[in-house]
């Protein structure tokens, strides 16, 4: 072969860039792959209200101990489904996660609004208020299960007036108005929360 025929020519790069452009040109377009998540958000907000509701429906236990003594009395009223708070003399619980801590069930002054003088319990406020907007989301969604406000107070037999009446003071601002007293039957020296009313 002659000379002439084996040299190659270098491409400029405007040469390199039209050949790339007519390579692009010939490859048929990329068809785009989505996912429509709209079903599983769906989905997912269906579980989250189920799962909402085992919660809610779980009953409170209530466990007797040197700080946590039941009254007892002869009613025969039946238990309704409702939010737990137990008070105790060391501290409240709501649902079973603490709230605040107490000394000798009396609340410190510093944990309400207005001091020693106030009524409202300030982190069980935040609590409640919290609860009520979940109990309001599942009446949305669950339309047999509204919102009725009701809670369940299980309180140390020598828990102050002053304190129960705090806790039910701040109940109502979190738009709990129906309360129940848990309590053991005078008849039986239970704990198992299937006999408590």
């Amino acid at each position: 072969m002659s000379e002439e025929h084996t040299e190659e020519k270098e491409a400029s790069m405007a040469q390199v860039k039209s050949l790339v452009r007519r390579k692009l040109r010939k490859v048929p377009a990329h068809e785009e792959q989505s996912l429509n998540i709209y079903p599983m958000m769906d989905m997912m907000t269906i579980l989250l209200v189920f799962l909402i509701m085992q919660f809610a429906q779980a009953s409170a236990s209530v466990v007797q101990s040197e700080d946590m003594q039941m009254p007892y009395s002869t009613s025969r009223a039946e238990v309704e489904e409702a939010l737990p708070i137990q008070i105790s003399r060391t501290d409240i619980v709501v649902d079973g996660h603490r709230v605040l801590g107490l000394r000798n069930g009396i609340v410190d002054p510093s944990q309400k609004q207005g001091g020693a003088n106030g009524f409202l319990i300030t982190p069980l406020l935040t609590v409640m208020q919290q609860h009520r907007d979940r109990l309001k989301l599942i009446a949305q969604h669950v339309p047999s299960r509204p919102f009725t406000g009701t809670v369940q107070i299980i309180a140390d037999t020598r828990t102050p007036f002053r304190t129960l009446s705090e806790v039910i003071y701040t109940m109502g601002q979190a738009e709990f108005a129906h309360i129940h007293f848990v309590v053991l039957e005078a008849n039986q020296h239970t704990t198992d929360p299937s006999q408590v009313h």
